[in-house]
């Protein structure tokens, strides 16, 4: 087993390194003028000079990798937060967009998780029909959807909330530029302007687990053990608790952790509809302001993301069900 993780280990890293060299040279071969600004001229110009930005491509290239392994340095923010490291602008945003996906896991798993078993229980019945059509809706409409519907409904219609979009870190009495302003993300008054966020990124996901577990534990009440388990003299319910869905769950899990990997990322189109400061926005803004450091910064972080979520499903797999032996692949 070790043996195969320390080969997805080496691949990623080799898949990770091509593609930030794809992206950094598609980047780097963009029109790009050095930013002016009467103030800070002076250090605009001395921190263009250290990162090599009027040198040869392939000079960039190798001072940017021996900065990121000497200095943890990705380059600087020009101006999203002019003359700011691009890891600490990264950084600030992090915290809204994990809360956010967080909280919408945790409404989204037990609800699709239960909505999959009920549906399979009741197979082909009127419950199953409305369930299925219920899912395949929410499946096949975008998330930008859910998003306007909620909003349209929640604050413009019914008026249940105060504001369309989340509150600043002003808004609800904290200074931004305070060590605690990440406080401001915990209050109350935050939290009630996160619920429509929440249930917008929460439909898709709760669609795609109840289909998903309802497929999984419907092949899996059809099994041979589990007409042997009937015939032992367990009811349908007894069979399926004890036999079926400790079954059925080991593809979901896999499923459901690399989803809580994947609330790093966020969601860029619900970040921008309900102005929430996090890594989606970022990257929004990166490209809309030319801020190359920091498009740079996200996309390698989105890419990483990615590419630990796939192994650590691949990996997770061994450990949940013993009859997979990866070491043999």
């Amino acid at each position: 087993m070790w043996k195969y993780v320390v080969k997805r280990l080496l691949l990623m890293l080799v898949t990770f390194f091509i593609i930030c060299t794809i992206c950094f040279v598609l980047i780097k071969i963009l029109p790009r003028e050095m930013p002016t600004d009467l103030k800070l001229q002076a250090q605009i110009e001395a921190r263009w000079e250290a990162l090599g930005y009027n040198k040869p491509l392939p000079v960039q290239f190798w001072i940017y990798i021996k900065n990121i392994f000497t200095k943890w340095d990705f380059g600087t923010s020009w101006e999203i937060e002019r003359l700011i490291p691009a890891t600490e602008v990264l950084g600030k945003r992090l915290l809204p967009t994990v809360l956010v996906n967080f909280y919408s896991l945790i409404v989204s798993i037990p609800l699709g998780i239960a909505l999959g078993i009920f549906a399979a229980i009741k197979k082909n019945k009127w419950q199953d029909q409305v369930i299925s059509i219920i899912v395949m809706l929410f499946v096949s409409i975008p998330s930008y959807i859910y998003a306007f519907l909620v909003q349209y409904f929640i604050f413009f219609k019914l008026r249940l909330i105060d504001t369309p979009t989340l509150y600043s870190i002003a808004d609800v009495g904290f200074d931004p530029d305070a060590a605690n302003a990440w406080q401001a993300y915990f209050t109350p008054m935050m939290f009630k302007s996160m619920i429509m966020p929440i249930i917008a990124l929460s439909f898709g996901e709760i669609a795609g687990l109840c289909r998903f577990t309802r497929a999984e534990l419907t092949e899996t009440l059809t099994q041979d053990y589990m007409l042997l388990a009937r015939t032992k003299g367990l009811t349908k319910g007894q069979a399926t608790r004890r036999h079926a869905l400790k079954n059925a769950m080991v593809p979901i899990l896999p499923m459901i952790i690399s989803s809580f990997i994947g609330i790093l990322g966020g969601s860029m189109i619900i970040e921008q509809i309900f102005s929430i400061p996090g890594v989606g926005d970022l990257f929004i803004k990166s490209i809309n302001l030319f801020d190359y450091d920091v498009f740079m910064l996200d996309t390698i972080f989105y890419v990483l993301i990615g590419l630990l979520a796939g192994i650590v499903v691949d990996i997770s797999y061994g450990f949940i069900d013993p009859r997979i032996r990866m070491g043999e692949r």
